[in-house]
């Protein structure tokens, strides 16, 4: 387990409808490649990078974004920090233990529709690439 490098606040972003209190588990399939279940809850520390996952996420409800507190461990997210950015630029986080939710933000950088579409259509060229694998 890598050192984090800040303690929050912190934010996942989500198309669920969700209350103070709830708690995110592991166990679900990935939002970049749904047939992987992910080992780990994934969160942020940038409420614009948790609203870029918001935006992303499958199913039909509004893109939302949640202050939300770590229950256990939890390190650099290695599928951004190891394999792309040296350090954690991006301050992504992951969890095998649940995440609470602590509150909900609307203080983050809405996708227009056309950037929306873009990042659509880079994550079906990583679905698409073998070497695009998640370090589950």
């Amino acid at each position: 387990m890598t050192e984090a490098l800040d303690a929050g606040p912190f934010f996942h972003g989500t198309k669920a409808d969700l209350r103070v209190g709830d708690l995110l588990t592991a166990g679900f399939p990935s939002n970049y490649r749904p047939e992987v279940v992910m080992n780990h809850i994934y969160f942020t520390a940038l409420p614009d990078g948790a609203g870029l996952a918001a935006e992303l996420a499958p199913g039909d409800g509004a893109p939302r974004v949640y202050l939300v507190e770590p229950t256990g461990a939890f390190e650099n997210d290695p599928n951004v920090t190891d394999k792309k950015f040296p350090g954690n630029p991006t301050r992504s986080y992951r969890s095998s233990a649940p995440i609470r939710i602590v509150g909900e933000t609307d203080d983050w950088t809405r996708l227009t529709p056309e950037a929306r579409q873009t990042w659509r259509e880079r994550l079906a060229v990583l679905r698409a690439d073998e070497r695009g694998e998640i370090i589950n």
